[in-house]
């Protein structure tokens, strides 16, 4: 048996500077928000011909058309501006077949008014209370005990603010928007990250049914060390699947993926290294009262 509780307090810094960075950046640099935030017409254009993003972007500022995002891959091209009629989406599309020498096809057009986007953000933080305060209820009566269902929603927390401020990272430094997508990964995340704890605190609770030994901190590193290299195995099939899609996906997913594989490694580590000490050190404090 390993005595992994031994280095909690490395563990609880490691997860100190990786959430520190991360909130440094999200009160410096915030995020990108994508249409579905903030509001805006996304536009996709295709194209007859290969193109050249420098020569749209130029054609474009030349043209003073302000837009938010511009990708071009494949013959396509991407933009997201603010809130255009049809008759502005026909005019930047004449402009750019006049200008280029190209001819477009409309392939998606779609606006997004500044109401619907507060619904959006509305439904999310909706969605992800309820999801804490679902996971909170269960783990209470399925442990018997609160410090279980406790311990699981801080480190479920803790893998919260490290994926939002890896985000904000990524998003400066790379260009990747928030969007409905990233807040799937936030609640794929969260729900992941409770799937493995209740994993650990299920053997922990056994022990504590089929032995006389009645010490948490051991009945823990007896979990950890019996459940650690399943945990491991089992994180490692869907870190390969998300590699894959980051390196060799579509830009469409790509920020997704790598929001999933984020939230797949915090919530692999924040399972043994952060809710069972927390759990440990709980159960403590109510031994001793």
């Amino acid at each position: 048996m390993i005595d992994f509780l031994k280095y909690r307090l490395v563990y609880f810094l490691i997860s100190l500077i990786i959430i520190s960075i991360g909130l440094f950046s999200i009160f410096k640099w915030g995020f990108r928000y994508s249409i579905d935030f903030v509001g805006g017409t996304n536009i996709e254009y295709q194209s007859d011909k290969n193109l050249s993003k420098e020569k749209v972007k130029k054609l474009l500022e030349k043209e003073k058309i302000n837009v938010n995002y511009l990708e071009v891959y494949e013959k396509k091209i991407i933009l997201k501006t603010k809130n255009f009629e049809n008759k502005k989406v026909e005019e930047i599309k004449n402009k750019l077949e006049k200008n280029l020498n190209i001819k477009l096809k409309i392939l998606k057009l779609e606006t997004v008014g500044p109401s619907l986007s507060k619904e959006t953000v509305r439904k999310t933080i909706i969605a992800s209370l309820l999801a804490i305060f679902g996971i909170l209820i269960y783990m209470s009566f399925a442990f018997k005990g609160f410090n279980y269902a406790l311990s699981a929603i801080l480190a479920m927390i803790h893998d919260f603010f490290v994926l939002l401020g890896s985000y904000s990272l990524i998003s400066y430094f790379f260009g990747a928007e928030v969007d409905t997508m990233f807040v799937t990964a936030i609640l794929t995340t969260m729900s992941f990250s409770v799937h493995d704890t209740i994993v650990i605190f299920d053997k922990i609770r056994e022990y504590f049914q089929t032995e006389s030994e009645n010490n948490i901190e051991y009945f823990a590193n007896k979990a950890l060390s019996e459940t650690m290299v399943r945990s491991i195995n089992n994180s490692m099939t869907i870190i390969f699947m998300l590699l894959a899609l980051v390196l060799m996906g579509g830009s469409t997913i790509r920020f997704f993926a790598l929001a999933l594989l984020i939230g797949t490694i915090t919530g692999t580590y924040s399972s043994p290294f952060v809710a069972t000490p927390i759990l440990v050190w709980l159960e403590k404090i109510k031994q001793k009262k």
